[in-house]
């Protein structure tokens, strides 16, 4: 059975080369798209800024100021124009801010709950307003209506500041947290017109004017110690001024203010120290926001940059490493294929030549014949392999001509004692002619003619070693011989024919030059048949005639061959091999198939009807005479 052949080097270098490759292409793919991505989502913060953030900027605004006129309204009773106005402008300025945000596409899932979330606070506006018509809100619950609007677009905020350059991050964060302290600042304007209308402060009042007074000064120091130079020099500015002062001394006069007790002389100026506060906080913040804003082309632009330089070179390198990788499958495949080639043309090519001319010539192989392997290699382990190969190739034909020699001196030898042999033994059966011819006494003449079949047989014997070294042997005919001389002249020659019983054949005859042959061919299969079969059965010679010929049988009642060995021995017969020193059992056969390859006679082996085997021997028309001739010699 045939190795089962594996898959090609090309493929598996291919497989090999793969697994780096791809893993180098994945990471550059990751990098580039994360870096690139985060440089995008700084670009698409430009859309949101004008889109989102400016708008809902102005909406905040416009709700602060509501919030003061509602409230100044609820404790004052007046100012119902200047309210309606600023509800104007309120909503005009929710308008444009859905209207524009509703362009948006592309949202991140956090941005889009905290957007919906923020419309659906604004859409409670409409009961805030009611209640403030209908007086019968309290006015901090007014202002808690008011902030939960503008918490909701902090949130917002703070999820659309979540940008891949942490620097910039920290500083809009920190601008965020500006505006959430400025919008604490405005609840405490309005907690103060709710004071100054009453005249005291109440403590429920007061607490809640004392936490947002914490939670102002908290996010300005905490936002104010996040942001840069250019960023934090107006905060600083204002925190140094006397606005700012004033305004602190007023949220501590407030704080600290008795429930029982009325308000400070100071308390008239309260409003316009929180309206001059409001004014340059509003400033400082829409700077700090603008300049924020500013900065995030740059940052994206050199991100992009830099990723265009960082993946430029990561491509580079990806693609220098495929196509180096690749031409070192493609040589190494190449070397490996050049030395396949030559190795298979050494093997099937130069030496089965070789070896087949030196069965019949055993003269030193020319420089032809052992010329070494040529294969261009560069990989050291290649040019090894071709060295060995050069090695082997010198072993082999070394070999080659060692055996070619050996058997061409077994052959000499075979054929130099066979000749000796046979020159005796014809010497002798004229010598056994001679003394037949002599005596008359039955008992003697009997015992000669033992002798002269004995000899004949040993004849044959050493003929068949002249033929198994390719030689013919001395003795022949010159006219044609008829076929039933030579089929008797066979059986002559086999041990036990009196057990062969040669059946009349057609009125031909076999040139002279092929009854030697023949007649040694047709003994041979004979002999095998009285071999092979019990000793009580017969064996019978039958030949017909062909369109092409002459067909001779040769039948035995023996127990047969199995199909596989039997068809071994067909194979053997119509190739007609090499002789083999360590089959000399079949060497009958060796001797037959070299016999009918010298004439065209094809031999095959069949099954008889007897259960034995049936010897068919195909003598062509070329062989045969027109008319039967006495066998001259």
């Amino acid at each position: 059975m045939p190795p089962t052949r594996g898959r090609p080097i090309a493929l598996k270098l291919l497989i090999l080369l793969l697994v780096p490759l791809l893993s180098l292409v994945g990471l550059w793919a990751f990098a580039a798209g994360l870096t690139g991505g985060d440089g995008l989502r700084l670009l698409s913060i430009n859309d949101l800024a004008t889109n989102l953030a400016t708008p809902s900027e102005q909406v905040n605004i416009e709700l602060q100021n509501e919030r003061l006129v509602s409230v100044e309204f609820l404790v004052t009773g007046q100012g119902a124009d200047a309210m309606a106005k600023q509800r104007g402008r309120t909503d005009r300025a929710v308008k444009t801010f859905r209207s524009l945000s509703g362009n948006l596409r592309d949202l991140s899932p956090e941005m889009t709950a905290q957007l919906n979330a923020l419309n659906g606070k604004i859409d409670q506006l409409t009961d805030v307003r009611r209640e403030v018509d209908g007086s019968v809100v309290a006015p901090l619950d007014v202002i808690d209506g008011y902030s939960q609007i503008v918490d909701a677009s902090f949130r917002m905020y703070d999820a659309m500041v979540l940008v891949p350059d942490m620097a910039l991050y920290q500083q809009a964060r920190a601008v965020t947290m500006m505006g959430e302290a400025k919008d604490v600042l405005s609840r405490e304007r309005a907690l103060i017109a709710v004071v100054l209308a009453k005249g005291r402060v109440e403590p429920r009042e007061r607490e809640s004017f004392t936490g947002m007074v914490a939670t102002r000064r908290l996010l300005f120091s905490q936002a104010l110690s996040h942001l840069d130079g250019a960023l934090r020099g107006p905060y600083e500015r204002l925190a140094a001024s006397p606005v700012y002062a004033e305004f602190l001394a007023a949220e501590d006069a407030i704080r600290s203010q008795a429930a029982t007790g009325g308000l400070p002389a100071g308390a008239a100026t309260w409003p316009i120290d929180g309206q001059n506060l409001w004014e340059a906080v509003e400033r400082d913040q829409a700077l700090a926001v603008q300049g924020i804003v500013q900065r995030v082309t740059p940052t994206a632009i050199g991100m992009l940059i830099k990723l265009g330089v960082a993946g430029g070179l990561g491509l580079l390198a990806v693609i220098t490493s495929i196509m180096l990788s690749l031409r070192f499958r493609k040589r190494l495949v190449r070397e490996l294929a050049g030395l396949r080639d030559a190795a298979t043309e050494l093997a099937e090519v130069r030496l089965a030549g070789l070896v087949k001319r030196l069965r019949t010539n055993t003269e030193p192989p020319t420089a032809a014949e052992v010329a070494p392997l040529e294969v261009k290699a560069h990989t050291s382990e290649v040019s090894d392999i071709v060295r060995a190969f050069n090695d082997v190739q010198s072993t082999a034909v070394e070999a080659a001509v060692s055996q070619a020699r050996l058997r061409h001196g077994v052959s000499q030898v075979f054929v130099n004692l066979a000749r000796r042999n046979q020159s005796l033994l014809h010497r002798q059966l004229l010598q056994l002619d001679s003394m037949e011819r002599a005596t008359e006494a039955p008992e003697m003449l009997a015992d000669l003619f033992k002798l002269d079949h004995l000899t004949t047989r040993m004849r044959r014997h050493a003929e068949s070693l002249i033929i198994l070294s390719d030689q013919a042997p001395g003795r022949g005919w010159r006219n044609p011989v008829p076929i039933l001389d030579v089929l008797r002249a066979a059986v002559a020659e086999v041990e036990e024919y009196e057990r062969v019983e040669v059946l009349q054949p057609p009125q031909v005859a076999l040139l002279g030059s092929a009854v030697t042959d023949v007649a040694h061919l047709i003994a041979e299969l004979v002999e095998n048949a009285t071999l092979f079969s019990p000793p009580q059965t017969r064996v019978d010679v039958r030949s017909a005639s062909t369109p092409h010929g002459v067909l001779v049988e040769v039948e035995d009642r023996g127990l047969g061959l199995p199909r596989v060995e039997l068809d071994e021995l067909n194979d053997r017969l119509t190739q007609m091999p090499e002789f083999d020193l360590a089959q000399s059992e079949r060497l009958g056969l060796f001797v037959v198939s070299r016999l009918a390859a010298r004439h065209g006679i094809k031999v095959t082996l069949a099954p008889s009807p007897y259960g034995g085997l049936t010897a068919m021997v195909a003598l062509p028309a070329s062989l045969l005479a027109d008319q039967p001739a006495l066998a001259g010699r």
